[in-house]
């Protein structure tokens, strides 16, 4: 089996990385994808808790499994209550699964970080890596693909110029962006009052619930 490894914040999760998870799917032939949901050491603020976070990326994991059951959430990472590495998921990934085949799927901009990873070289023999460039990041400076074996990496093309942070901003100033995330995280956001700045003016449809209430 061949299944893939998709780690992130998900805070909140949205439609690049709806996007990248079926293309992935598609273009690699993945049999399954895993979802795990990080402590980044690199993104020690958060906007909001690992509940939400968690639970906004079994949403997202629902809208992958639309078009064909193959994903799941994995809340590994959360459960240590510490900062969480790559090298130790895949690793408890291999003791699961030691005959499977592991793909880890990760943004230009993160594998830029890539020499600060924990044990960046012991990842290449735990999994290939397939890399999705995102058209926010400058294209100046390549990838460190002589750090990697032959064969072990891939670098896709893939244009989404989507973040998280661009989320949250919106809904703190009370900006639409309903057209950036998924229809359950976007109702999800709502429903909990998520990344909301207080002194924000309302949206339309905060406005249509309270005058419903």
């Amino acid at each position: 089996m061949h299944f893939a490894v998709f780690g992130a914040s998900f805070d909140p999760p949205h439609n690049g990385h709806l996007a990248l998870s079926l293309f992935a799917r598609e273009l690699l032939r993945l049999d399954r994808i895993l979802i795990s949901v990080s402590n980044n050491p690199f993104k020690q603020k958060r906007g909001t808790t690992d509940v939400h976070r968690k639970c906004m990326a079994e949403l997202l994991a629902r809208e992958i499994n639309r078009t064909g059951v193959c994903c799941e959430v994995s809340g590994w990472e959360l459960e240590k209550k510490q900062p969480s590495y790559t090298v130790d998921l895949l690793r408890h990934l291999h003791r699961l699964y030691p005959t499977d085949k592991l793909t880890l799927l990760v943004g230009e901009d993160s594998f830029r970080e890539f020499s600060l990873w924990k044990e960046p070289d012991k990842l290449f023999s735990l999994c290939d890596i397939a890399v999705f460039s995102r058209a926010s990041v400058s294209h100046n400076t390549p990838p460190p693909a002589t750090m990697l074996p032959k064969g072990s990496l891939k670098v896709i093309d893939f244009s989404a110029p989507i973040s998280s942070t661009l989320i949250r901003d919106c809904v703190a100033a009370g900006t639409p962006f309903s057209h950036l995330v998924p229809p359950s995280v976007y109702r999800y956001i709502m429903e909990h009052g998520l990344y909301r700045n207080p002194l924000a003016p309302a949206t339309s449809t905060q406005v249509l619930k309270h005058q419903e209430s």
